[in-house]
Protein backbone atom coordinates (compact mmCIF):
# COMPACT_ATOMS: atom_id res chain seq x y z
CA UNK A 1 0.00 0.00 0.00
CA UNK A 2 1.53 3.50 -1.11
CA UNK A 3 1.41 5.92 1.71
CA UNK A 4 -0.10 9.30 0.91
CA UNK A 5 2.54 12.00 1.49
CA UNK A 6 2.59 14.39 3.85
CA UNK A 7 1.48 18.21 2.66
CA UNK A 8 4.04 20.91 3.70
CA UNK A 9 2.07 24.48 2.65
CA UNK A 10 4.84 26.80 2.52
CA UNK A 11 3.82 30.91 2.73
CA UNK A 12 6.25 33.35 1.12
CA UNK A 13 5.29 36.73 0.91
CA UNK A 14 8.77 38.84 0.48
CA UNK A 15 11.83 38.51 -1.98
CA UNK A 16 14.28 37.97 0.97
CA UNK A 17 12.32 35.19 2.65
CA UNK A 18 11.82 33.16 -0.51
CA UNK A 19 15.54 33.83 -1.19
CA UNK A 20 16.12 32.04 2.22
CA UNK A 21 12.72 29.38 1.96
CA UNK A 22 14.05 28.32 -1.75
CA UNK A 23 16.70 25.46 -0.93
CA UNK A 24 13.84 24.15 1.70
CA UNK A 25 11.34 24.67 -0.83
CA UNK A 26 13.43 22.79 -3.32
CA UNK A 27 14.21 20.02 -0.77
CA UNK A 28 10.23 19.49 -0.06
CA UNK A 29 9.27 19.24 -3.43
CA UNK A 30 12.19 16.60 -4.37
CA UNK A 31 10.98 14.75 -1.09
CA UNK A 32 10.00 11.31 -1.48
CA UNK A 33 7.15 11.33 1.60
CA UNK A 34 6.65 15.14 1.64
CA UNK A 35 4.39 16.87 -0.90
CA UNK A 36 4.95 20.62 -1.45
CA UNK A 37 2.15 23.26 -1.75
CA UNK A 38 2.94 26.88 -2.28
CA UNK A 39 1.22 30.03 -1.61
CA UNK A 40 2.34 33.67 -2.28
CA UNK A 41 1.16 36.81 -1.26
CA UNK A 42 2.43 40.22 -0.01
CA UNK A 43 5.34 42.17 -2.19
CA UNK A 44 5.00 39.14 -4.14
CA UNK A 45 2.29 39.99 -5.87
CA UNK A 46 2.80 43.74 -6.00
CA UNK A 47 4.08 45.61 -8.81
CA UNK A 48 5.13 48.01 -6.45
CA UNK A 49 7.89 45.88 -5.14
CA UNK A 50 8.97 44.17 -8.69
CA UNK A 51 6.26 41.60 -9.04
CA UNK A 52 8.88 39.04 -7.19
CA UNK A 53 6.11 36.39 -7.68
CA UNK A 54 7.96 35.79 -11.16
CA UNK A 55 11.04 34.86 -9.90
CA UNK A 56 9.35 32.05 -7.71
CA UNK A 57 7.68 30.92 -11.31
CA UNK A 58 10.66 31.19 -12.91
CA UNK A 59 12.48 28.64 -10.20
CA UNK A 60 9.58 26.51 -11.90
CA UNK A 61 8.03 25.86 -8.00
CA UNK A 62 3.98 25.75 -9.27
CA UNK A 63 1.81 28.65 -6.62
CA UNK A 64 -1.22 26.92 -5.61
CA UNK A 65 -2.74 29.81 -4.28
CA UNK A 66 -1.95 33.71 -4.79
CA UNK A 67 -3.22 35.36 -1.50
CA UNK A 68 -3.89 39.14 -2.53
CA UNK A 69 -3.32 41.51 1.55
CA UNK A 70 -1.15 44.31 0.19
CA UNK A 71 -2.80 47.72 0.24
CA UNK A 72 -1.46 50.25 -1.11
CA UNK A 73 -1.16 52.28 1.95
CA UNK A 74 2.08 52.23 4.04
CA UNK A 75 0.26 53.83 7.36
CA UNK A 76 -0.56 51.87 10.78
CA UNK A 77 -4.35 51.59 9.15
CA UNK A 78 -3.48 50.28 6.15
CA UNK A 79 -1.18 47.38 7.41
CA UNK A 80 -3.80 46.73 9.73
CA UNK A 81 -6.49 46.33 6.82
CA UNK A 82 -3.88 44.34 4.61
CA UNK A 83 -3.63 42.01 7.76
CA UNK A 84 -7.15 41.91 8.18
CA UNK A 85 -7.14 40.98 4.07
CA UNK A 86 -4.92 37.98 4.70
CA UNK A 87 -6.80 36.38 7.08
CA UNK A 88 -9.87 35.90 4.80
CA UNK A 89 -7.71 35.34 1.84
CA UNK A 90 -5.74 32.71 4.16
CA UNK A 91 -8.74 30.83 5.52
CA UNK A 92 -10.39 30.08 1.77
CA UNK A 93 -6.46 29.22 0.48
CA UNK A 94 -6.56 26.77 3.41
CA UNK A 95 -9.34 25.31 3.74
CA UNK A 96 -9.06 24.47 0.31
CA UNK A 97 -5.57 23.06 0.45
CA UNK A 98 -6.16 21.17 3.45
CA UNK A 99 -1.91 21.03 4.31
CA UNK A 100 -0.80 18.69 7.11
CA UNK A 101 1.43 21.54 8.12
CA UNK A 102 1.93 25.00 7.29
CA UNK A 103 5.50 26.40 6.94
CA UNK A 104 6.52 29.89 7.39
CA UNK A 105 9.56 32.04 8.25
CA UNK A 106 10.18 34.78 9.95
CA UNK A 107 8.00 37.99 11.64
CA UNK A 108 6.71 40.05 8.71
CA UNK A 109 2.73 41.26 8.97
CA UNK A 110 1.50 38.95 5.99
CA UNK A 111 3.21 35.66 8.33
CA UNK A 112 1.09 36.27 11.01
CA UNK A 113 -2.28 36.75 8.91
CA UNK A 114 -1.24 32.97 7.67
CA UNK A 115 -0.18 31.81 10.51
CA UNK A 116 -3.36 32.90 13.04
CA UNK A 117 -5.94 31.32 10.00
CA UNK A 118 -4.13 28.04 10.22
CA UNK A 119 -4.47 28.41 14.45
CA UNK A 120 -7.94 28.70 13.75
CA UNK A 121 -8.34 25.84 10.87
CA UNK A 122 -6.45 23.41 13.32
CA UNK A 123 -3.37 23.14 11.35
CA UNK A 124 -0.05 22.58 12.98
CA UNK A 125 2.68 24.87 12.10
CA UNK A 126 5.97 25.13 12.13
CA UNK A 127 7.68 28.04 12.40
CA UNK A 128 11.43 29.00 10.87
CA UNK A 129 13.73 31.42 12.65
CA UNK A 130 11.88 32.15 15.81
CA UNK A 131 13.47 33.13 19.26
CA UNK A 132 15.35 35.98 17.73
CA UNK A 133 14.85 39.28 19.13
CA UNK A 134 14.80 42.80 17.40
CA UNK A 135 13.61 45.45 19.71
CA UNK A 136 12.54 48.30 17.37
CA UNK A 137 10.22 46.48 15.55
CA UNK A 138 6.91 45.33 15.43
CA UNK A 139 8.23 42.27 14.43
CA UNK A 140 9.41 40.99 18.19
CA UNK A 141 5.85 40.86 18.97
CA UNK A 142 4.76 39.12 16.03
CA UNK A 143 7.62 36.64 16.28
CA UNK A 144 6.96 36.02 19.42
CA UNK A 145 3.69 35.17 18.88
CA UNK A 146 3.81 32.70 15.97
CA UNK A 147 5.84 31.09 18.22
CA UNK A 148 2.90 30.83 20.68
CA UNK A 149 1.09 29.46 17.71
CA UNK A 150 3.36 26.66 16.60
CA UNK A 151 4.37 23.05 16.59
CA UNK A 152 7.63 22.95 15.52
CA UNK A 153 10.41 25.44 15.81
CA UNK A 154 13.30 25.66 13.59
CA UNK A 155 15.70 27.78 14.91
CA UNK A 156 19.04 29.28 14.04
CA UNK A 157 21.50 29.67 17.53
CA UNK A 158 21.19 27.87 20.95
CA UNK A 159 20.44 31.36 22.13
CA UNK A 160 17.31 31.41 20.42
CA UNK A 161 16.81 27.75 20.92
CA UNK A 162 16.66 28.33 24.99
CA UNK A 163 14.30 31.89 24.28
CA UNK A 164 11.95 29.53 22.28
CA UNK A 165 12.05 26.88 25.50
CA UNK A 166 11.72 30.10 27.55
CA UNK A 167 8.54 31.11 26.10
CA UNK A 168 6.82 27.31 27.12
CA UNK A 169 7.70 25.58 23.97
CA UNK A 170 8.62 21.34 24.54
CA UNK A 171 12.37 21.08 23.96
CA UNK A 172 12.28 18.31 21.87
CA UNK A 173 10.14 20.49 19.25
CA UNK A 174 12.84 23.04 19.11
CA UNK A 175 15.35 22.33 16.18
CA UNK A 176 18.67 24.00 16.25
CA UNK A 177 19.35 24.13 12.59
CA UNK A 178 21.41 27.08 12.05
CA UNK A 179 20.29 30.04 9.52
CA UNK A 180 18.71 29.66 6.48
CA UNK A 181 20.85 32.67 4.70
CA UNK A 182 23.92 30.92 5.37
CA UNK A 183 23.00 28.23 2.58
CA UNK A 184 22.50 30.08 -0.19
CA UNK A 185 25.79 31.82 0.15
CA UNK A 186 27.05 27.86 0.05
CA UNK A 187 25.11 26.50 -2.63
CA UNK A 188 24.95 29.20 -4.86
CA UNK A 189 27.42 30.13 -7.76
CA UNK A 190 28.32 34.13 -7.31
CA UNK A 191 28.50 36.11 -10.20
CA UNK A 192 32.00 37.57 -10.68
CA UNK A 193 32.71 40.92 -10.78
CA UNK A 194 32.28 41.45 -14.42
CA UNK A 195 28.88 39.52 -14.87
CA UNK A 196 27.35 41.69 -11.58
CA UNK A 197 28.18 44.92 -13.46
CA UNK A 198 26.60 44.22 -16.41
CA UNK A 199 23.76 42.39 -14.70
CA UNK A 200 22.92 45.46 -12.81
CA UNK A 201 24.02 48.02 -15.00
CA UNK A 202 26.24 49.52 -12.72
CA UNK A 203 30.12 50.21 -12.85
CA UNK A 204 32.10 49.49 -9.27
CA UNK A 205 34.53 52.45 -8.35
CA UNK A 206 37.63 52.38 -5.80
CA UNK A 207 34.93 51.41 -2.78
CA UNK A 208 31.81 50.74 -2.74
CA UNK A 209 28.60 50.27 -0.44
CA UNK A 210 25.24 48.59 -0.28
CA UNK A 211 22.82 50.09 1.77
CA UNK A 212 19.61 48.66 2.76
CA UNK A 213 17.48 50.74 5.20
CA UNK A 214 14.02 49.90 6.33
CA UNK A 215 11.74 52.15 8.82
CA UNK A 216 11.72 51.23 12.63
CA UNK A 217 8.08 50.29 12.99
CA UNK A 218 7.89 50.27 16.78
CA UNK A 219 9.25 53.98 16.55
CA UNK A 220 6.95 57.72 15.18
CA UNK A 221 7.91 59.33 12.94
CA UNK A 222 11.60 59.15 12.96
CA UNK A 223 12.06 57.18 9.13
CA UNK A 224 12.42 61.10 7.89
CA UNK A 225 15.06 62.10 9.70
CA UNK A 226 16.57 59.27 9.85
CA UNK A 227 16.56 58.71 6.19
CA UNK A 228 18.22 62.21 5.76
CA UNK A 229 21.01 60.93 8.60
CA UNK A 230 22.07 58.19 6.34
CA UNK A 231 22.16 60.12 3.29
CA UNK A 232 24.03 63.50 4.29
CA UNK A 233 26.36 60.57 5.67
CA UNK A 234 26.12 58.74 2.43
CA UNK A 235 27.25 62.21 0.55
CA UNK A 236 30.14 62.99 2.29
CA UNK A 237 31.87 60.01 0.73
CA UNK A 238 34.28 60.35 -2.22
CA UNK A 239 34.83 58.20 -5.22
CA UNK A 240 32.26 55.40 -3.36
CA UNK A 241 29.68 53.54 -5.68
CA UNK A 242 26.24 53.21 -3.90
CA UNK A 243 24.20 50.14 -4.39
CA UNK A 244 20.60 50.76 -2.69
CA UNK A 245 18.15 48.00 -2.11
CA UNK A 246 15.02 49.32 -1.99
CA UNK A 247 12.74 48.80 1.38
CA UNK A 248 10.00 46.43 2.56
CA UNK A 249 6.14 46.92 2.93
CA UNK A 250 6.07 48.71 6.16
CA UNK A 251 4.73 51.20 7.87
CA UNK A 252 6.23 54.55 6.52
CA UNK A 253 8.72 52.73 4.39
CA UNK A 254 7.54 54.90 1.18
CA UNK A 255 9.08 58.24 2.85
CA UNK A 256 12.22 56.23 2.45
CA UNK A 257 11.63 54.80 -0.84
CA UNK A 258 11.34 58.70 -2.25
CA UNK A 259 14.51 60.11 -0.68
CA UNK A 260 16.58 57.37 -1.68
CA UNK A 261 15.34 57.59 -5.87
CA UNK A 262 15.73 60.97 -5.15
CA UNK A 263 19.30 60.76 -3.93
CA UNK A 264 20.15 58.34 -6.79
CA UNK A 265 18.58 60.83 -9.62
CA UNK A 266 20.91 63.51 -8.53
CA UNK A 267 24.07 61.31 -8.50
CA UNK A 268 25.94 59.33 -11.48
CA UNK A 269 27.58 56.74 -8.57
CA UNK A 270 24.25 55.95 -7.17
CA UNK A 271 22.17 53.86 -7.88
CA UNK A 272 18.81 52.29 -6.72
CA UNK A 273 17.09 48.68 -7.37
CA UNK A 274 13.71 47.59 -6.64
CA UNK A 275 14.49 43.70 -6.28
CA UNK A 276 17.99 42.26 -7.41
CA UNK A 277 17.15 38.84 -5.99
CA UNK A 278 19.23 36.89 -3.88
CA UNK A 279 22.01 36.09 -6.38
CA UNK A 280 22.91 39.25 -7.52
CA UNK A 281 22.53 40.65 -3.95
CA UNK A 282 24.71 38.33 -2.53
CA UNK A 283 26.91 38.77 -5.34
CA UNK A 284 27.40 42.38 -4.56
CA UNK A 285 27.78 41.77 -0.68
CA UNK A 286 30.75 39.53 -2.25
CA UNK A 287 32.59 42.83 -3.89
CA UNK A 288 31.48 46.01 -1.96
CA UNK A 289 33.87 47.08 0.98
CA UNK A 290 30.99 47.32 3.34
CA UNK A 291 26.94 46.48 4.00
CA UNK A 292 25.43 49.64 5.79
CA UNK A 293 21.54 50.27 6.68
CA UNK A 294 19.64 48.13 9.40
CA UNK A 295 18.92 44.35 7.29
CA UNK A 296 18.51 41.28 9.30
CA UNK A 297 21.03 40.13 6.32
CA UNK A 298 23.82 42.34 7.36
CA UNK A 299 23.80 40.25 11.01
CA UNK A 300 22.85 36.75 9.36
CA UNK A 301 24.60 36.63 6.05
CA UNK A 302 27.33 39.03 5.30
CA UNK A 303 29.51 37.67 8.41
CA UNK A 304 29.60 34.78 6.07
CA UNK A 305 31.50 36.80 3.32
CA UNK A 306 33.63 37.95 5.91
CA UNK A 307 32.47 41.77 4.97
CA UNK A 308 31.63 44.45 7.12
CA UNK A 309 28.46 45.58 8.32
CA UNK A 310 27.43 49.49 9.80
CA UNK A 311 24.42 48.33 11.82
CA UNK A 312 22.34 52.03 12.02
CA UNK A 313 20.16 52.38 14.88
CA UNK A 314 17.80 49.73 16.87
CA UNK A 315 15.77 47.97 14.17
CA UNK A 316 18.00 44.71 14.81
CA UNK A 317 18.64 45.47 18.53
CA UNK A 318 18.67 42.27 20.30
CA UNK A 319 20.29 40.04 17.66
CA UNK A 320 23.54 37.66 17.71
CA UNK A 321 26.39 39.97 16.26
CA UNK A 322 29.81 38.91 14.37
CA UNK A 323 33.01 40.93 15.03
CA UNK A 324 32.21 42.06 11.81
CA UNK A 325 29.15 44.28 12.83
CA UNK A 326 29.68 47.80 13.58
CA UNK A 327 26.95 49.44 15.69
CA UNK A 328 25.85 53.40 15.32
CA UNK A 329 23.12 55.76 16.24
CA UNK A 330 21.24 57.05 13.31
CA UNK A 331 22.60 60.24 13.13
CA UNK A 332 25.05 61.69 10.04
CA UNK A 333 28.65 61.74 12.19
CA UNK A 334 27.90 58.07 13.76
CA UNK A 335 27.43 56.42 10.44
CA UNK A 336 30.34 58.34 9.06
CA UNK A 337 32.42 57.06 11.76
CA UNK A 338 31.11 53.52 11.78
CA UNK A 339 31.85 53.49 7.48
CA UNK A 340 35.14 54.76 8.01
CA UNK A 341 36.02 52.36 10.27
CA UNK A 342 35.00 49.53 8.54
CA UNK A 343 37.36 50.74 5.19
CA UNK A 344 40.30 50.67 8.20
CA UNK A 345 42.97 48.50 7.22
CA UNK A 346 43.09 47.26 10.65
CA UNK A 347 39.27 46.24 10.47
CA UNK A 348 39.68 44.92 7.30
CA UNK A 349 42.42 42.35 8.74
CA UNK A 350 40.91 41.44 11.50
CA UNK A 351 37.41 40.13 9.04
CA UNK A 352 39.45 37.36 7.72
CA UNK A 353 38.38 35.52 11.10
CA UNK A 354 35.17 36.10 11.41
CA UNK A 355 32.75 33.64 12.76
CA UNK A 356 28.93 33.74 11.97
CA UNK A 357 26.52 32.89 14.64
CA UNK A 358 24.23 31.84 12.41
CA UNK A 359 26.01 28.73 11.85
CA UNK A 360 28.12 27.38 8.62
CA UNK A 361 25.43 25.58 6.29
CA UNK A 362 23.13 22.79 6.13
CA UNK A 363 19.25 24.46 7.87
CA UNK A 364 17.71 23.51 4.80
CA UNK A 365 18.65 19.74 4.60
CA UNK A 366 17.90 19.90 8.65
CA UNK A 367 14.51 21.11 8.64
CA UNK A 368 13.77 18.70 5.34
CA UNK A 369 15.49 15.86 7.46
CA UNK A 370 12.74 16.85 10.58
CA UNK A 371 9.69 17.49 8.82
CA UNK A 372 9.86 14.10 7.16
CA UNK A 373 10.43 11.84 10.41
CA UNK A 374 8.50 14.01 13.16
CA UNK A 375 5.16 13.22 13.80
CA UNK A 376 2.52 15.51 12.95
CA UNK A 377 -1.06 14.47 13.80
CA UNK A 378 -4.52 15.93 15.64
CA UNK A 379 -2.37 15.37 18.79
CA UNK A 380 0.28 17.74 17.71
CA UNK A 381 -2.23 20.79 18.17
CA UNK A 382 -2.43 19.76 21.68
CA UNK A 383 0.60 21.58 23.31
CA UNK A 384 1.20 21.70 27.40
CA UNK A 385 3.37 24.87 28.73
CA UNK A 386 6.44 23.68 28.91
CA UNK A 387 7.81 25.09 32.51
CA UNK A 388 11.06 25.83 33.06
CA UNK A 389 12.32 24.23 36.35
CA UNK A 390 12.58 26.79 39.64
CA UNK A 391 15.48 28.53 39.90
Amino acid sequence: MVMAKRKICVVTGTRAEYGLLRWVIDGIAKSPVLELQLIATGMHLSPEFGLTVQEIEADSHRIDRKVEMLLSSDTPVGITKSMGLGMIGFADALAELQPDLLLVLGDRFEIFAAASAAMIARIPIGHIHGGEATEGLIDESIRHSITKMSHLHFVAAHEYRQRVIQLGEDPDRVFNVGGLGVDSIMRLDLLSRHELEASIGFQFLSRNLLITFHPVTLEKNTSVNQINQLLNALSELQDTGLIFTMPNADTDGRILLERVQGFCKERTNAKAYTNLGQLRYLSCVRYVDAVVGNSSSGLTEVPSLQKPTVNIGDRQRGRLKASSVLDCEPNTLSILEAIRRSFSSDFVCQLKTTQNPYGNGGASTAIIRKLEDTTIDTDSFKKSFFDLPAQ
